[in-house]
């Protein structure tokens, strides 16, 4: 394996290359500090990785394939990816959620349309996305950052009293019609939180309007576009990116004033070790981490027989039947137990992206949410949640990828137990004390940060964790005010 030299020195170091370990590194290069970023496998992009994983010529994304936070991200939108080879591919539909009876319930682009589709529940949907659209910049702004005082108390405070509901108080109080209240609960399935816990609404509330605001991308060649686009911006800084290096402790890194570190409290504590105070290595150890993931990747010899025909409209598709029927699934999950009809969360990219495919071929994508560190195969139940809204799905089938929470983990360490969001989403464990701290990111090691998803705002293709993480670096070991930092900051 590669070795790094102990003889170089850099003014901050970020280890691994995720969304948010390349946030913190063009964040730190923007205000013109020298800036290594360290990767332990040989490609860059941790959730943002695309391999030919069934047959030759066949893209699927190892994780993230649909990115509604890509787009809108605060920190992304501040970069001209565009320039260095990211394009984005919007579906005609952003999501589409198909029942027994064959017919589907869609989220539209458009609110008004949406909302034309849920009879009795026209109205309601209405008054909930219509205030959240007409606040969604600074809306957006408000929750992605760490805990503060709102900058726009009163719309901050009109949509927080809503998004404080658990999934179910909020699908029952505010929609009585089997579609709307489907498509909502299988939006908030994201969250990977019981319907039941307060502010799992959040989720929904918030992924929904994304669709109606800037849509639920794709991005063209593979989810890998991104990160590509991210290692180019940030060489382009005069960033150095090391591969194929794996960090076991902080002996082997270069000399840094700052360390940032996109990894997971489990794996900080490992590189670590004793030069963390004890009280905190107590805090690591009682981290507590999400359920996992079961995926199934396809190459198909055409595009999958949905019965509801609108679903070929739509990049997503969530699989899970009514309300009652995802939260039965998903809290069986919490109680350790493999759902016999989970919710699946299914892509189909090659729709829309011929480029992913050879001889107008086709590829699907899915996952389902399984207790943390499950090796129960769910590759039939998830197969048969696919045929039961689509018959004949089997016959298309070429080739099968199939992985585990095992095999999640393998491919990113930051993924224990196969949980993808770096830890339980619970948005007052993620806001108020991360690690039982006031001061997110910082850690009792002077000049060493944790940017992963484990810290505010969660989880998600957005950087806006490692994005934060630098600029406490900035303030603390470079003294560099909020006012001063990189041209384009959006804050």
């Amino acid at each position: 394996m590669t070795r790094l030299s102990n003889k170089l020195e850099y003014d901050a170091v970020v280890v691994g290359s995720g969304p948010n370990g390349f946030a913190a590194a063009i964040t730190m290069a923007r205000s013109g500090h020298s800036v290594l970023l360290i990767e332990a496998r040989e490609t860059v992009g941790g959730g943002m990785r695309s391999s030919a994983m069934t047959l030759p010529g066949f893209v699927h994304d190892i994780c993230a394939a649909i990115h509604p936070f890509g787009i809108a991200s605060p920190f992304f939108r501040s970069l001209d990816l565009a320039s260095y080879g990211l394009q984005w591919i919007q579906p005609p539909v952003p999501l589409a959620h198909p029942l027994d009876d064959g017919t589907s319930v869609l989220l539209r682009r458009s609110i008004n349309e949406t909302a034309n589709e849920l009879g009795p529940d026209k109205l309601s949907y209405l008054k909930l996305m219509r205030s959240i659209n007409n606040n969604w910049d600074n809306l957006l702004k408000e929750v992605f950052e760490p805990l503060h005082f709102p900058r726009h108390p009163f719309s901050f405070g009109q949509f927080a009293l809503i998004a404080s509901q658990s999934v179910d108080h909020f699908v029952q109080s505010h929609f009585e019609t089997t579609g709307a209240r489907a498509l909502f609960a299988g939006i908030s399935a994201h969250s990977i939180m019981p319907t039941n816990l307060a502010g799992g609404a959040a989720y929904g509330l918030l992924l929904g309007t994304a669709g109606h605001v800037v849509g639920w991308p794709v991005a063209q060649g593979g989810s890998q576009r991104i990160a590509d686009a991210l290692e180019r911006y940030f060489i382009s800084l005069g960033g150095e990116v090391r591969t194929g290096i794996e960090i076991h402790s902080f002996d082997e890194l270069p000399k840094a004033k700052s360390i940032l570190m996109d990894v997971t409290p489990k794996q900080l504590l490992t590189i670590a070790g004793d030069l963390l105070p004890q009280f905190y290595r107590q805090r690591l150890l009682n981290f507590k981490y999400g359920p996992g993931v079961f995926k199934m990747d396809w190459a198909l010899r055409s595009p999958i027989p949905w019965k509801a025909s609108a679903c070929l409209q739509a990049a997503t598709v969530h699989l899970g039947g009514t309300y009652e029927e995802i939260s039965e699934a998903e809290n069986s999950v919490w109680q350790g137990k493999n759902p016999e009809k989970p919710v699946v969360i299914l892509a189909q990219p090659s729709l829309f992206d011929n480029t992913r495919t050879p001889n107008n071929k086709h590829t699907a994508w899915a996952y389902c949410h399984v207790p943390n560190g499950s090796t129960f195969d769910m590759s039939q139940r998830i197969e048969n949640q696919v045929e039961r809204f689509a018959p004949g799905f089997r016959d298309c089938i070429l080739a099968r990828s199939v992985m585990n929470t095992t095999a999640m983990e393998a491919h990113n360490p930051n993924y224990i137990g196969g949980d993808i969001a770096g830890g339980m989403q619970n948005p007052i464990r993620l806001f108020l004390k991360p690690l039982g701290s006031w001061r997110p990111y910082s850690t009792p090691i002077r000049g060493v940060y944790l940017c992963s998803s484990s810290m505010p705002p969660g989880a998600g293709v957005h950087g806006m964790c490692g994005y934060y993480a630098a600029r406490r670096a900035l303030h603390e070991v470079f003294k560099e005010k909020a006012e001063t930092l990189a041209a384009g900051d959006f804050l």
